[in-house]
């Protein structure tokens, strides 16, 4: 029996057949139930443990996390769900590994500090469990071909977590270019726009966090992100900003990224937050932070669109992802937070070429995405607005329905390697940089599915 042989077979063992090639997945129908284990129970994970516990088709068999805290607040979601705690693998960082030998478990959710994501990911596909993982950037571009290689081996899915291509107003905004509201599909822009400096330092000590702690000291992301602002200097977190707008633009599926090209803004906004907080003879106010405050990385698309990506999360600022749709009929400016109620927009031909905005929500209503109405209710109260019910929904509803994945491991590559790409061009003063083709060539006849209500 040769490895792949020997791997597929493996998947089999777990989650009850094949998975073919016409058919990324096949569901055991004579289970009621997804089996899922989560790897990583942080804040992160706790709100997928949260909507995966809502569910009557999802069994959570097992959570794996060293830190005793977390698991505290984990049991506390279980009661609040009447449910009882599951099994826990809290052995140290890799006693996750045994939550893998569990020979029905159908999935994990791995939502663990960055650079745990290769191994973590790797490790499940080999074993047969098919993987949500969370997103962020990858360390380097070698990652990313190991999860191509890795599924185009063992067949074994993976579903990237990206919530954000759910938000109410996006998919609206999705449904119009989908409609041919905005015509030819020119330019796109998006980021993460979110001051993040009470996560990068959080001693734990106040609810919302705070303090000027990180490393050894910090609490949950203050622990392991804040040292990627220490030692990187790239856009760090590309998939918020990138998705929605490659959703839009058919990136995989009938087009693809060509090159990148990027540049950071020096740093001065952590160390102004450790001063003003903590004075400036505090150590973390000695400490050199590479990752540049703002930093702005250009992608063109072999269809001839090109999407601006803007990484800030170290000044203070209101959140806002900075989206922008414009074709030759239209243009959608994002200004909130995902409301019907914010962003602007303007169609020419419509508005007798007054070159005035004019506020969304009518737009946005009238072109309400069929997700969000077949939906609403059951998403009222989830994460991010009702983004997270879309996420886990997609997730659980994929693997019952024998359904592929709307983003999968060619999309997963293609928007993570945006982190190491963009390091190396601003580390190059700028430098065009290359994408790979992670499809081989299969996006040329790839068909969009994301969003499509036939996939609902």
């Amino acid at each position: 029996m040769n490895r792949r042989t020997f791997l597929q077979n493996a998947s089999i063992a777990s989650f009850g057949a094949l998975i073919l090639p016409q058919s990324l997945f096949a569901y055991n129908h004579q289970s009621k139930k997804v089996r899922v284990g989560l790897i990583g129970v942080g804040m992160r994970g706790q709100v997928h443990l949260n909507e995966l516990l809502k569910r009557e088709d999802v069994e959570v068999v097992a959570l794996a996390e060293p830190d005793s805290r977390m698991i505290e607040r984990c049991n506390k979601i279980f009661e609040r769900n009447n449910k009882k705690p599951v099994q826990y693998f809290s052995k140290g960082e890799y006693d996750y590994r045994n939550l893998l030998k569990i020979k029905n478990l159908d999935a994990v959710v791995i939502s663990t500090p960055w650079e745990w994501h290769e191994i973590q990911t790797l490790e499940s596909m080999k074993a047969g469990k098919i993987v949500g993982l969370e997103v962020c950037g990858a360390l380097n571009l070698e990652e990313c071909w190991k999860y191509v290689d890795c599924y185009e081996e063992t067949k074994v899915p993976i579903f990237m977590m990206e919530n954000v291509c759910y938000r109410r107003d996006i998919l609206s905004v999705f449904n119009m270019v989908r409609k041919g509201k905005f015509g030819t599909i020119v330019h796109g822009q998006g980021g993460y726009q979110h001051d993040l400096r009470n996560v990068l330092f959080n001693d734990g000590k106040q609810p919302y966090g705070g303090g000027v702690e990180f490393g050894d000291k910090g609490f949950s992301e203050a622990a392991w992100r804040t040292n990627h602002y220490v030692k990187r200097n790239g856009e760090l977190y590309p998939t918020h900003g990138l998705g929605p707008v490659a959703t839009m633009m058919d990136v995989n599926r009938g087009n693809r990224i060509t090159h990148l090209t990027a540049m950071a803004s020096k740093q001065a906004g952590l160390t102004d937050y450790i001063v003003k907080q903590a004075g400036e003879n505090h150590p973390n106010a000695k400490v050199q932070f590479k990752q540049g405050d703002i930093v702005q990385t250009i992608l063109k698309c072999e269809n001839g669109e090109t999407i601006l990506l803007t990484h800030d999360t170290s000044l203070q600022r209101p959140y806002n992802l900075g989206f922008r749709v414009q074709g030759t009929n239209g243009i959608w400016q994002d200004i909130g937070s995902g409301g019907f109620n914010q962003g602007f927009l303007y169609f020419e031909n419509e508005m007798e070429k007054n070159h005035k905005w004019t506020n969304s929500e009518e737009y946005l209503k009238q072109y309400d995405h069929p997700l969000w109405k077949k939906y609403e209710k059951q998403a009222e109260g989830a994460g991010h607005g009702g983004m997270d019910f879309f996420l886990i929904n997609d997730f659980i509803e994929c693997i019952k329905n024998n359904r592929e994945f709307p983003f999968d491991v060619y999309d997963l590559a293609t928007w993570y390697v945006v982190t190491p790409l963009s390091e190396k061009s601003i580390a190059e003063n700028g430098s065009s940089q290359v994408m790979p083709d992670f499809t081989r060539g299969k996006y040329k006849t790839r068909k969009p599915i994301f969003g499509f209500e036939n996939n609902i």
